[in-house]
């Protein structure tokens, strides 16, 4: 069954505001919410969709990949973007990621405790880790064919001491006393209308639910070092310059147990000796002898993936474009595929002998050498047209 689109998901236009998102995504998860529909199966998928939309398209970097590509752009398995969510989403990673969405007015009582607050604990879990971006070159040839890339990515990492915590040890770890560990506070005020109570994030834990008396000496209370991690990334076939591909949570390490962030790659393409791109073809200029054109040979180019050989016909003009099918490069999750494209051109030698130009001269003077160009000829514009299309 086809995904449905984000934007449809949450009732908002494409080019909505982040508080617009939010609003949006608020009113939908309330309406499916499970504690207003308690074993409701449909209810709670919908809730769970809703999620996934606004997990994408809040993150300015998933939302690019979504609007430019689609679901394919943040579905992952190697494709370009890597969505963390989806069906994949249980209701605690629901409930911790976006469970302030649900406390912050005077609703807030009852959509983020009952069932909700049971899960999770009615506390996030540390600070969440920021993202991180670096730059990969690609060849021409790993760029046709796809390529696995592992490299050391410099970041902060879990703290192997305390093992995230940021606390010396167990006993180093108490009950905040302003919540009593529920990570929220509740305010009671009387209105016309009688009393309303509001929930808000605790200020003295920052809504963990604890605080560390002793800190771990090692990362000093946040639960994270500087270090390194050696990531694996599937990098697609026919990704271009500037695509932007996600890891989801290969970023920066969160402190004290907080979600990891993403790790942005950024591809760039190394320059081909011989070749050059144009969306999904390759174009390649083969220079050849006036003999050469007039008798016709048969010459090897190059291509992103070795070497082919097309035959010149005999009386090949100038400016001729010969073209390969499928021999540019894959579109990402597509089986288009774009061609090679071969301009020939006709090498005009610029220092002859007074021998050859005697030979020249005689050879001007003959019909033969005088340019007929026929009506079914190209012109220029058209095989540029023709080149691009």
């Amino acid at each position: 069954m086809a995904k449905r689109d984000y934007y449809e998901i949450l009732g908002v236009a494409k080019g909505c505001s982040a508080d617009e998102l939010k609003k949006a995504y608020r009113k939908v998860a309330m309406q499916f919410h499970p504690d207003r529909n308690p074993g409701n199966k449909e209810a709670e998928e919908k809730f769970k969709e809703a999620a996934e939309a606004y997990e994408v398209l809040s993150d300015a970097d998933k939302r690019v990949l979504y609007d430019r590509y689609g679901h394919s752009g943040v579905s992952g398995n190697g494709r370009p973007g890597g969505f963390s969510g989806g069906a994949g989403m249980s209701m605690d990673d629901i409930f911790s990621q976006f469970g302030d969405i649900f406390g912050d007015d005077i609703f807030g009582s009852f959509f983020s405790g009952g069932a909700a607050r049971a899960r999770t604990g009615g506390r996030a879990r540390g600070i969440k880790g920021s993202n991180l971006r670096i730059k990969i070159k690609l060849s021409y040839e790993e760029i046709a064919s796809g390529v696995n890339k592992t490299i050391k990515v410099k970041k902060y990492v879990p703290c192997g001491t305390c093992s995230g915590s940021g606390a010396k040890d167990k006993s180093s770890v108490q009950t905040c006393p302003t919540c009593g560990g529920q990570g929220q506070v509740r305010k009671v005020t009387s209105t016309f209308l009688g009393q309303m109570q509001t929930v808000s994030t605790c200020p003295n834990c920052n809504g963990e639910g604890s605080t560390i008396t002793n800190k771990c000496t090692a990362c000093k209370g946040e639960g994270r070092v500087y270090g390194e991690e050696t990531v694996s990334i599937d990098i697609p076939a026919g990704v271009q310059e500037g695509m932007q591909l996600s890891l989801s949570g290969k970023g920066n390490a969160g402190e004290r147990g907080g979600q990891p962030g993403d790790l942005i790659i950024l591809i760039e393409e190394e320059p081909h000796p011989a070749l050059h791109r144009d969306g999904l073809n390759v174009a390649f200029d083969l220079h050849i002898t006036f003999p050469d054109a007039v008798f016709g040979t048969q010459v090897e180019v190059p291509t992103i993936d070795g070497k082919a050989k097309i035959k010149i016909p005999v009386g090949t003009q100038s400016g001729k474009i010969f073209r390969l099918r499928g021999k540019g490069f894959p579109a990402v999750n597509s089986y288009e595929r774009g061609d090679q494209l071969v301009h020939v051109n006709v090498w005009t030698p610029q220092n002859v002998s007074g021998e050859e130009k005697a030979m020249l001269e005689k050879m001007a003077a003959s019909p033969n050498f005088q340019p007929k160009p026929e009506k079914s000829d190209k012109s220029f514009f058209d095989k540029v047209r023709e080149m691009f299309s």
